[in-house]
């Protein structure tokens, strides 16, 4: 058994998962008695942290919102600037935010006194901030995302697929991810009987079922970073160049040195290039940089792309005023 104030601390950090304990678990999880359990949420209820109880056999514990903000070390100015700090970096879906900002999100709000919850609240609506790079996610679905990723609850919502088409989803969340700016939400899809990413901006009226999900697996090694990365790679299109530089091996070499591409000898003056990405811009961009005269062979869109941006290109030096 774990000495008094550790077991505390543990039962407070069960507590404040967004969700009702029965005894038997958190006797299980503590490894103790349910008598001692008793013992132990009212001593937390002692210190002023609002344990909340409900009776019969579905009855149990969960962590509600007090008269005050419970001791957690943060005066009322302090636990409103982190939530409003968290909401607002949520809101603007800055990339290298992760999911353990909404959790933290999810655990204070939790907690807060209504008087509050009004000031965070008010803060919201009375500040704005300047778009970051990518779209949109609203706070609030994050939020109940996360709460049902932890409680193992199914969600039920309307997806808007790249195409535009719209469709009703039943999935059950494994883990939100951010990638590339952009929010994620992996998850299985009940209806399609396999994993997914839905881009969370484009998820509309989410809610959650109360249905506890059976425990999944996420492949191959349940890492939904590695599988959103995975996935995103597969749906990017791949493009293949073939380019005749007119210069040497050796010196086109220093350009392409990061393996992504093939460098041929053809003769002294001239190199076949076999280069791989997943944009034309990329592909036209490391054409440009080695500078030398070049003919692309293929694909016939980089070709065009090529076309149009010497285009603009020549326009913008035709209508220079320099001196």
């Amino acid at each position: 058994m774990t000495s008094t104030p550790s077991r505390l601390l543990l039962l407070l950090s069960l507590l404040q998962t967004p969700r009702e304990w029965s005894g038997a678990e958190l006797a299980d999880r503590l490894e103790v008695s349910r008598r001692t359990v008793r013992r132990d949420i009212d001593r937390l209820r002692g210190l002023g942290y609002p344990v909340e109880a409900t009776l019969g056999a579905d009855g149990g514990y969960r962590l509600g919102a007090g008269a005050t903000v419970p001791p957690l070390l943060l005066d009322d100015d302090e636990a409103v600037a982190i939530a409003v700090g968290l909401r607002t970096a949520a809101g603007n879906a800055v990339q290298g935010i992760d999911e353990a900002s909404i959790r933290a999100l999810a655990k204070l709000e939790q907690v807060l006194p209504p008087r509050l919850r009004q000031r965070v609240a008010s803060m919201a609506i009375a500040t704005a901030a300047v778009p970051g790079y990518g779209p949109q996610v609203d706070p609030e679905t994050l939020t109940l995302m996360a709460r049902a990723i932890t409680s193992r609850e199914r969600l039920r919502f309307e997806y808007r697929s790249l195409d535009g088409s719209e469709s009703r989803r039943t999935a059950d969340p494994n883990r939100l991810v951010v990638a590339f700016r952009r929010w994620y939400l992996v998850a299985f899809d009940i209806e399609r009987d396999e994993w997914r990413i839905f881009r969370v901006d484009r998820i509309k009226d989410p809610w959650s079922m109360r249905t506890r999900t059976p425990p999944r697996d996420l492949p191959p090694s349940n890492d939904a970073a590695m599988f959103v990365e995975s996935r995103l790679l597969d749906l990017a299109p791949t493009y293949t160049a073939v380019v005749t530089l007119h210069t040497s091996v050796k010196e086109a070499l220093p350009f392409f040195a990061d393996g992504a591409a093939q460098l041929d000898t053809i003769d002294a003056q001239r190199t076949r290039l076999t280069s791989y990405a997943d944009t034309l811009e990329w592909l036209a961009f490391r054409l440009l940089v080695v500078g030398c005269e070049f003919e692309v062979h293929e694909p016939a869109e980089l070709i065009d792309y090529l076309r149009s941006m010497g285009a603009r290109a020549q326009r913008a030096a035709g209508s220079g005023t320099g001196p």
